[in-house]
């Protein structure tokens, strides 16, 4: 995929096709089911949710999409025993394109993410 200066979550979608593109669309969906208040935007050239700060980035590439859950303390804790079958690493997930995606574990980390950041921005204005 050839470096390019994405505007929105759409204009980065329209680059793929397929598998890929569904993947990203289900993960779309499920972010703003759980969080109807997420902010869409384009962060270092991949699709972002914010909700009280940063919340979820997803991307994707030709053998798996990454989910990627910045400046969380607890999620490794919280979620080790559903990861062990995902290669990660510090703050990304890759689920394989040739893997069922897991939308209810997708859920979990997502409702998980939305309670963080609640907690962290409790009594500031953000």
């Amino acid at each position: 995929m050839a470096k390019t200066n994405y505007q929105s979550i759409d204009q980065y979608h329209q680059v793929f096709s397929g598998e890929s593109l569904a993947r990203m669309q289900t993960i779309r969906k499920i972010i703003h089911e759980v969080v109807p208040d997420a902010e869409e935007s384009i962060s270092y050239q991949i699709p972002c949710f914010r909700y009280k700060g940063y919340l979820i980035y997803y991307c994707a590439f030709p053998k798996h999409i990454s989910l990627s859950h910045p400046y969380s303390n607890a999620f490794w804790t919280y979620f080790k025993a559903d990861l062990v079958s995902y290669k990660t690493s510090k703050s990304v997930i890759q689920i394989p394109t040739d893997k069922p995606l897991p939308e209810k574990l997708i859920k979990e980390i997502i409702i998980f993410r939305k309670k963080e950041n609640e907690e962290m921005t409790k009594g500031s204005h953000t």
